[in-house]
């Protein structure tokens, strides 16, 4: 193993027992005080992310994954929000979610504690540097990052700022780590760590994700791509509708919770079609269509059965025609990743049917694909979002970061 993983393995490791001990008053205030040191720091992490953007820009960089890099004050001011957002949430660390008596007398609770050390690896994301280290430590547990090449300035920036604020609580710099090099043989042994790591959550593209779930000999938690789903029912507000595909699609182009496919009931395609097309024209959105799309507006490009599979991170988005609310579900279960997936009706049972049959992590009726999210679910961050459906699934914040032990209370019981 390489020498510089294994010492970041085995400093992570060794942070744990202090870690474990610090009370949530002292954790709270730590993430206080990284929060205050981003803010301090932003004029030198954004020169960091400059340096970034303009490799990714020399490297033609693709518009949606330039988003995702970019830091910019107001997107490190969210950050720093995110973590204050965490030291005000509930420590889940210590909580008995259970306790019963038997009836030999013998009292067994169900206890939740921290993973250990958590391995994360990710693309161009900085703001997960930030995100990560929250959601660990506020839960007890150490954080390992191995971030994507394009993002190395604004990482080591933004870790930085963060060790340099935890040596003023004189908390152990090494409860979070940053692997710097680059070198595919190095990214490989950390997913095979298993002395040091006891987790491993990949973020970003599908080809990393199934790099890791292939490669990784650490059990990994499984993030998902966003293929996501609007479904414009017969009796939608259509106004209401075409506002939100116009944010679902464009607030922000590079993300897995952008929409990615219109499916569209035949009864409203001909009226409402023709005023998305002009919604999102304006914001330059090719759409790809089917054959009963193009005959309502033959200027548009026809899809592939490729589309109907594809997170575009572009702008870029597909468009189905069905028949009615059962194919609607049908070809969404087909093609959906189990991210989120949203119908836009005022009929209640089929905004229930279609909340009881979508197999997804997050689903939505009238509003947004885009609020799944930590942040907006009120977690402060996220850690990723699970599209597996083992241990957490969708948005993961604190709970998702911990596991639990048994805890049994005696006065003398032997087994007979």
């Amino acid at each position: 193993m390489n020498n510089q993983l294994k010492e970041i393995g085995y400093n992570a490791k060794k942070t744990l027992g202090g870690l474990q001990k610090l009370g949530s008053s002292k954790k709270n205030d730590a993430l206080l005080q990284v929060a205050r040191g981003l803010l301090t720091d932003t004029d030198e992490i954004i020169k960091a992310n400059e340096n970034d953007m303009a490799h990714g820009r020399e490297n033609h960089m693709p518009q949606g994954l330039l988003d995702r890099l970019q830091l910019t004050p107001e997107r490190i001011s969210q950050m720093s929000e995110g973590l204050e957002q965490i030291a005000s949430l509930e420590d889940p660390i210590g909580e008995v979610l259970s306790m019963k008596t038997r009836p030999n007398g013998l009292r067994i609770g169900k206890k939740r504690v921290p993973i250990g050390v958590v391995g994360i690896i990710y693309e161009a994301r900085p703001n997960v540097t930030a995100d990560a280290f929250g959601l660990c430590f506020k839960t007890g547990n150490a954080v390992i990052l191995k971030g994507g090449s394009d993002a190395l300035n604004s990482n080591i920036a933004i870790v930085k700022s963060i060790q340099a604020s935890l040596k003023k609580l004189d908390i152990d710099k090494n409860v979070i780590s940053l692997i710097t090099d680059t070198d595919r043989e190095v990214t490989k042994e950390f997913m095979q760590m298993n002395e040091y790591l006891d987790v491993l959550i990949p973020r970003g593209g599908a080809g990393l994700i199934q790099a890791v779930v292939k490669n990784a000999t650490v059990p990994v938690i499984e993030t998902g791509t966003g293929n996501c789903h609007i479904y414009v029912d017969e009796t939608a507000d259509l106004s209401m509708a075409v506002d939100i595909i116009e944010n679902a699609k464009t607030q922000r182009i590079g993300v897995c919770n952008a929409c990615e496919s219109l499916v569209l009931h035949e009864k409203i395609a001909t009226q409402i079609l023709p005023m998305i097309k002009q919604r999102l024209q304006a914001h330059s959105v090719e759409m790809r269509v089917d054959e009963r799309g193009l005959k309502i507006c033959p200027d548009l490009i026809k899809a592939t059965d490729e589309d109907w599979g594809t997170e575009y991170l572009d702008y870029i988005i597909s468009v189905k025609i069905v028949s009615g609310i059962d194919e609607a579900i049908a070809h969404i279960n087909k093609y959906n990743t189990g991210h989120s997936e949203a119908i836009i009706t005022t009929d209640y049972n089929h905004a229930e049917q279609f909340l009881d049959e979508i197999d997804a992590a997050c689903v939505y009726v009238n509003a947004s694909t885009r609020f799944t999210d930590g942040f907006e679910f009120g977690f402060g961050a996220e850690i990723g979002i699970s599209t597996q459906k083992l241990h957490a699934r969708g948005p993961m914040g604190l709970e998702a970061l911990t596991s639990t032990k048994y805890i049994i209370y005696g006065n003398g019981q032997i087994r007979p």
